[in-house]
């Protein structure tokens, strides 16, 4: 049996593969969809259908206010309810010493544009608690955890935990959370701002501004959002108290280590599985309260305790996204050529600093595939008394494309400039790659021009006018708009793969990445098989169980195939060396 590991820290990818005697059989060719038929005929496991004996299940009673403080909570009530078997306060997380989810917010992949403070100073990480104690900062956050027999009791009992509440003002717009006098999510800070960040040559944009023959300014807000993935959170917590050991069933698992934190334990002593995953788009990528709720209350029950969300608890506790307001300006000469970007992004973060990645690659590309000379960005992040944000559907970057591209069509409209015309001319040449941006991002590749004119035509712009008369002529509204976007190819630069063939010809990928619908057993094993020789049929995969996946950075960033296939094409290129 040979195997073979590889962990790798990577910009790029190799794609330059060797040919395969299999590629009749490999990505060339078509697994028929065996792979996709548990999925289509109800035969998935998500996280909701792990059932253990005995378990008891959980219901969070969850605050109604924004801001307020919690004057007491009177449990008893709850605990003479049929079927409850205990019900747990923040007093009780506090007396078993659980810690705030040690999230990580800052990015840290030295390829992308770094946030730093003008002045050198730390930012502040605002804390994520698992239940909030002596104070709510955002309505839903959770403040007791009923466990009984059946879901039904659970729920009726939460109903019955009388808690009374002290409201305070609340802020949720993060402009107002920078007012002097707006209240405090975090008194012990002083302040609602958690980070104030310079990018740029501030001098030099701001003396392209004044030699500029026309300005475009822009202020905007992108609203927040939500996932609404088609499969609800979920989690059922286990406890051997002969191990000693936890074990969380979830539906991601890049969350063992803030399990354990929380905990107070060594990542060994926490097992996270996860089966089939219903959406995910970023939301699922941190850490929820209740994954290490359900494992801290089965300890305390000693029987495994399980917990489901439903859909109005969704909207209003899964990570939320988006939530940016940006002051922008465009700086362009008499030729409509772009001079100078300047702006300052304001994220808002909600009540806890789950993800500042949003901002900092909001900021990175903010210039987009256009050759902008200088350009000096301001990021700020504040806390308000609204529900954490983080990282969701690219994380930031939508955001600033559509600042910049609305900016350009005013720019257009306002000194008659063409739309297409203006944004040819200012397109990043292939010329010029590799391209350092303004703010010091490298493009490493990419014909902008190309794209451009290859979407004029797929979207025939020269036959629009035409188009919008005939409809006019039925009295119908027709309008056309172009835009250009970009994407960074980092994201979590880690991952791992772990190659196992037996005698019999049978190959084991292990893997970190997790699939959230995107296929990875067919695809994987696709490319696995082409490039062994071997049949598609005889290649596994194996994800979601941290007993077996050492190391991974999960499916953000769109990196399962560009990260995964890398480590991938590696142990398969160490395997055929090995054994050539």
């Amino acid at each position: 049996m040979l195997r073979y590991m590889t962990i790798r820290r990577t910009r790029g990818i190799d794609v330059v593969l060797r040919e395969s005697r299999s590629r009749r059989k490999g990505s060339a060719s078509r697994l028929g969809g065996a792979r996709d038929a548990r999925l289509l005929t109800g035969g998935g496991r998500v996280a909701d259908e792990t059932n253990l004996p005995g378990q008891g299940y959980a219901c969070m009673v969850r605050s109604p206010h924004a801001h307020a403080l919690i004057a007491s909570i009177d449990t008893g009530p709850a605990e003479g309810m049929p079927g409850v078997i205990t019900v747990l306060t923040g007093s009780d997380a506090k007396r078993d010493s659980l810690q705030p989810i040690p999230h990580r917010p800052v990015p840290a992949n030295p390829h992308e544009v770094p946030l730093k403070s003008g002045d050198g100073s730390p930012f502040f990480l605002a804390p994520h608690p698992v239940l909030a104690f002596g104070k709510v900062r955002h309505v839903g956050e959770a403040v007791a955890v009923v466990v009984a027999e059946t879901m039904s009791q659970a729920t009726d009992a939460a109903e019955r935990v009388e808690v009374r509440y002290e409201p305070l003002p609340a802020v949720i717009r993060s402009a107002d959370a920078l007012e002097p006098e707006a209240p405090l999510v975090w008194e012990e800070h002083g302040a609602n701002l958690c980070v104030d960040s310079e990018a740029g040559d501030q001098d030099a944009t701001d003396a392209a501004f004044a030699r500029a023959a026309h300005v475009v300014r822009l202020e905007t807000a992108i609203n927040r959002v939500t996932g609404v993935p088609m499969e609800l959170r979920a989690a059922v917590g286990v406890y051997d108290p002969s191990a000693p050991r936890y074990t969380v069933y979830t539906s991601a698992a890049r969350q063992r280590d803030d399990i354990a934190a929380v905990l107070g334990v060594p990542p060994a002593a926490v097992r996270v599985v996860s089966g089939d995953v219903g959406g995910n788009f970023g939301i699922r990528n941190s850490t929820c309260p209740e994954f290490a709720l359900v494992a801290w209350a089965a300890r305390r029950v000693g029987r495994p305790v399980k917990w489901t969300c439903d859909r109005h608890d969704a909207f209003a506790t899964d990570f939320h996204g988006r939530d940016l307001t940006s002051q922008a300006e465009l700086a362009l000469d008499e030729n409509g050529r772009f001079l100078a970007l300047r702006a300052t992004n304001t994220s808002n973060l909600g009540a806890s600093a789950i993800s500042f990645v949003p901002l900092a690659k909001g900021i990175a590309i903010s210039s987009s595939v256009y050759d902008i000379p200088c350009s000096y960005i301001r990021g700020r992040a504040v806390v308000t008394n609204t529900a954490p944000t983080s990282a969701y559907r690219s994380a930031g970057r939508p955001e600033v494309v559509f600042i910049l591209e609305r900016m350009i069509d005013i720019a257009c409209r306002r000194n008659g400039f063409d739309r297409l015309e203006v944004r040819r001319c200012n397109l990043v040449p292939p010329k010029a790659m590799p391209y350092r941006n303004p703010l010091g991002l490298v493009y490493d590749s990419g014909d902008y021009p190309a794209s451009l004119r290859r979407a004029a035509e797929l979207g025939d712009w020269t036959g629009f006018a035409e188009r919008r008369a005939e409809a006019r002529r039925r009295g119908r509204c027709r309008g056309i708009g172009i835009a250009m976007s970009i994407e960074l190819n980092t994201g979590a630069p880690r991952e791992r793969a772990e190659l196992t063939i037996d005698p019999s010809g049978t190959v084991e990928l292990v893997l970190g990445t997790m699939s959230a619908g995107q296929g990875h057993e067919t695809s994987f094993a696709q490319v696995i098989a082409e490039w062994l020789g071997a049949e598609p049929e005889r290649v596994s995969l194996v994800t979601g169980d941290t007993d077996r996946v050492q190391a991974g950075g999960g499916s953000a960033s769109a990196r399962s195939m560009r990260l995964g296939s890398n480590v991938r094409h590696n142990a398969a290129r160490e395997f055929v060396r090995r054994r050539s």
